[in-house]
């Protein structure tokens, strides 16, 4: 069984690898991604800076918003931090192509990359891309719609 601070610090070296695939500059003494993480996560500064720092775990509310922020699903943030283990929080199979239903529910980002193959290493990447395309793609038919009203 791993100590606290084994735990702290693996929890901590997996979260400075994914702020760096997401840009967080953590690298330089002023790059500022500690601030813009807890910026974008919705928590003290100081939450991060005492988990980089290896010198205490985040509570459950740090560790919700840092996934939201990383891209990654609450359930990896939860195993990876040793509060969980993956036996607890089983995950979903995917549905099988033939098995989803016609015009049904869209697989979401997550899903779509577990059901792919997507290694975990690179599913924030994955998940980030995706939602970007989804949102942008969301966005056009209304802005056909406003150009297509403009011109009557």
């Amino acid at each position: 069984m791993k100590s606290d601070a084994e735990r702290i610090e693996e929890f901590a070296g997996w979260v400075e690898g994914a702020m760096r695939a997401r840009g967080y500059d953590i690298d330089s003494p002023r790059g500022g991604g500690r601030t813009k993480l807890a910026e974008d996560a919705g928590v003290h500064r100081a939450a991060v800076t005492r988990l980089l720092q290896r010198q205490s775990m985040p509570d459950l509310d740090t560790m919700r918003g840092l996934a939201r922020a990383l891209g990654v699903p609450v359930r990896d943030v939860l195993i990876r931090s040793g509060k969980l283990a993956e036996e607890d929080l089983p995950q979903t199979p995917a549905p099988s192509p033939a098995a989803a239903p016609t015009g049904g529910a869209a697989l979401s980002a997550e899903q779509a990359a577990v059901a792919l193959g997507i290694p975990e290493h690179l599913r924030a990447a994955f998940v980030q891309i995706t939602e970007q395309l989804r949102v942008g793609g969301a966005g056009a038919p209304a802005q056909r719609e406003t150009d297509g009203r403009a011109g009557h």
